[in-house]
């Protein structure tokens, strides 16, 4: 055993669940090794990496692998792949389960979709995705009094215009979790994360500009999960990030008529002053 090994306090053991190629092995590697093919061929099998990190003066280890529907136990790769995969095979408890599953297909007003069909995209990664999950995993969370994080977003509570399929399955992802929550108890302990604009893939130019949202803050992904770790440490049942979106729901109970009257401005009424302006 060598020095590194014997200076890890914790270990953790994390599996990463979706869809064949869409990135789950790129995400270990960006964590791993700080790597980023988007290249990259669809993993055939599953992907193993670890990490060392000190968290609070702390080494911990975590032992990272990929799994998608695509993935048997009775497929040839499996058979034939990697000496670390065993068929079978067992592992250990489940002690947390994060659900970040997102995707926005449309952004724009509502009455500009040519096909609403199209739309069920949305619902079946941003709500069943979560929940497919979670269903199975509650006997394991159970037995280990373990805790579920659901990435939610402020969309949830906080009406913002020309996304409203994705705010929809988002309010019906916190509405399910608030449930849940009271059905489970203090057996299991539930965590809803409510972020504002957050700057990911779904935040980039292209959809803001769509959006008319180019002018509101964007919070880094460095930043929203510090606050998450922060949040889950302290066994927070909800937690929204920046703090300041917290007065937006303020404003939501105690005026929401003026409320509505600034974003429609802001979202509706000013991009279609601006255009005029500029033709």
């Amino acid at each position: 055993m060598d020095e590194q090994e014997t200076r890890e306090e914790y270990l953790f053991k994390i599996v990463v669940i979706g869809d064949s190629a869409v990135g789950k092995s790129n995400l270990l590697s960006r964590f791993a090794r700080d790597e980023f093919d988007a290249h990259s061929k669809a993993t055939i099998g599953v992907e193993f990496q670890t990490q060392v990190v000190e968290i609070d003066g702390k080494e911990v280890k975590a032992q990272m692998k990929t799994d998608s529907p695509e993935t048997r136990t009775d497929s040839p790769e499996m058979k034939t792949g990697s000496p670390v995969y065993r068929p079978g095979k067992t592992g250990g408890s489940v002690d947390f389960l994060v659900n970040n599953a997102a995707i926005s297909s449309f952004v724009g007003l509502f009455e500009d979709i040519t096909r609403v069909p199209d739309q069920t995209s949305v619902m079946d990664v941003n709500f069943w995705g979560s929940v497919y999950t979670t269903h199975f995993a509650l006997p394991h969370l159970r037995k280990s009094k373990g805790k579920i994080i659901t990435i939610c977003s402020c969309g949830s509570w906080f009406a913002t215009p020309r996304v409203s399929i994705y705010n929809a399955s988002k309010e019906a992802l916190l509405s399910f979790f608030e449930t849940l929550r009271i059905e489970v108890g203090s057996e299991i302990d539930i965590s809803v994360i409510t972020p504002g604009l957050v700057g990911t893939r779904l935040t980039n130019k292209e959809h803001t500009e769509k959006a008319n949202a180019q002018w509101v803050p964007k919070l880094s992904v460095e930043a929203c999960a510090k606050a998450i770790v922060s949040s889950a440490k302290r066994g927070d049942k909800y937690m929204t990030a920046p703090s300041w979106a917290k007065t937006l729901f303020l404003w939501k109970m105690l005026c929401p008529e003026i409320l509505n009257y600034i974003m429609h401005f802001a979202f509706i009424s000013w991009p279609k002053i601006l255009s005029k302006r500029n033709n």
